[in-house]
């Protein structure tokens, strides 16, 4: 009596796209023209206060923070107060032809889900962003609550990140003011090989003033 031979599995019909294509790229289909721009994008006459990896172009009621790690005394964000608003940005470098903020938004759904906020994505003048509630400590029964939007564009090589505070979450003159000092962002990737997601090193301005 002989084995009857093993059935051989049927490959599962693979669907096209899911696991092999990298992330698309998501920005405005203007952004080359509108932004935030690249370095090579960029007007080079307008008055850039020059962080390093972004550019920042003053306006009236603009002003400008630094945000330091503490032990490295490295500076991790640029945070930018305007139209009672807060916008705090950080430039990313990324590959040359997929982009990051699809996982980006996955990544920060999780976060604001173990803090116990809420979180909803919609589709922005930016493309995708994420609408969030975070609870922070402070409120009458110990607990407030904060919304914050999540923004992000992918460039070429590079990725920026905007998380949106204060009165442009949720008015409608406040957000476009914000967006549009988003959108004059200018990104410096430079030619130095950086891992993806790295983030790209901020400086002090060079000439020190206020925006």
């Amino acid at each position: 009596m002989t084995d009857a031979p093993e059935p051989t599995p049927t490959p599962a019909p693979e669907d096209p796209g899911t696991e092999l294509a990298p992330p698309a790229k998501s920005a405005p289909v203007d952004r080359d023209s509108a932004g935030p721009f690249d370095e090579s994008e960029a007007n080079p006459v307008r008055p850039y206060i020059d962080l390093g990896g972004i550019k920042i172009l003053p306006r009236e009621g603009l002003n400008l923070r630094l945000e330091v790690e503490e032990q490295t005394k490295r500076i991790v964000a640029v945070g930018l107060d305007y139209a009672d608003s807060t916008l705090q940005v950080q430039p990313f470098a990324a590959p040359r032809t997929s982009g990051l903020w699809e996982e980006t938004r996955e990544q920060i759904r999780q976060q604001v889900k173990q803090q116990g906020g809420r979180v909803e994505e919609r589709e922005g003048p930016l493309g995708p962003e994420l609408l969030a509630e975070v609870p922070v400590a402070g409120g009458p029964d110990g607990t407030n609550k904060r919304l914050a939007r999540f923004v992000g564009v992918d460039g070429p090589r590079w990725f920026l990140r905007g998380v949106v505070g204060g009165a442009a979450t949720s008015d409608v003159e406040a957000a476009a003011a914000v967006e549009d000092l988003f959108r004059s962002i200018v990104v410096v990737r430079g030619s130095s090989p950086m891992p993806p997601r790295d983030l790209i090193p901020l400086r002090m301005p060079s000439t020190p003033g206020t925006a």
